[in-house]
């Protein structure tokens, strides 16, 4: 099981972004997080298209892009433009899903679907094999600056179902996980079957300590979570 890392550059310091994004560079992540939020389908708006393509030119991490907008066809065709590793855009916006989805597979993208935590993953009933990877957000998306917005109860129970649906179906895709993903919980997330992190606060940026060590701690989580998704398997 190939876990990926991805951190999410809201989190970085958005008035040094370039320097920011150096330092993430130099920890051998994945991928670079990208939110594209458009003030509607959630409250904040934290950096624009143009911020995005400007730090494109910066750096030569893959952009993994997760579009939080009521008008995703716009974004998508801006953001495929700008270039892309990954694209997710979300269940509850879109009323036509295999085109969006075929749309950004067509351009040699990967493609994927966002549900809100409270979206049961069943509804992907039908277009789960066109998907690359799912992604779950385990807080209310776009609501990761109100320090009262905790995760949701239910967060390892929807990893695990939407690992057994994936399975179910026969189909190899990822699943990444976005919302306060904390360095004690990545053992248990990747257990129940995560394998692509969104690092946020309470692990890469956490203020307990610095990059450096931050990334030293969650690598020891991640190969706990190996040995106990493992475990799982075997048993």
């Amino acid at each position: 099981m190939n876990i990926k890392l991805s951190p999410s550059l809201i989190c970085s310091d958005l008035c040094n972004l370039e320097r920011s994004v150096d330092e993430i560079a130099q920890l051998n992540v994945d991928m670079l997080h990208i939110d594209i939020i458009d003030g509607h389908f959630s409250p904040s708006m934290p950096m624009g298209l143009d911020v995005v393509c400007a730090l494109r030119k910066k750096t030569s991490l893959p952009f993994d892009y997760h579009i939080m907008a009521k008008e995703n066809d716009f974004f998508v065709d801006e953001i495929m433009d700008i270039g892309a590793a990954q694209i997710c855009f979300h269940y509850e916006s879109e009323i036509h899903i295999d085109r969006l989805l075929n749309k950004i597979k067509k351009a040699g993208i990967r493609a994927g679907v966002a549900l809100i935590p409270s979206t049961p993953v069943s509804v992907l009933e039908y277009v789960i094999p066109q998907c690359d990877f799912v992604m779950l957000t385990l807080i209310n998306p776009g609501y990761a600056g109100d320090g009262a917005e905790k995760q949701v109860p239910y967060a390892l129970k929807k990893v695990n179902d939407c690992s057994r649906f994936i399975a179910g179906k026969g189909c190899k895709v990822d699943i990444e996980i976005d919302g306060r993903i904390s360095i004690k919980s990545i053992p248990d997330l990747i257990g129940a079957g995560a394998n692509i992190l969104v690092l946020g606060t309470q692990s890469l940026f956490s203020r307990n300590a610095n990059l450096s060590a931050n990334m030293a701690e969650i690598r020891l989580a991640v190969s706990r979570g190996l040995e106990r998704k493992n475990s799982n398997e075997i048993a």
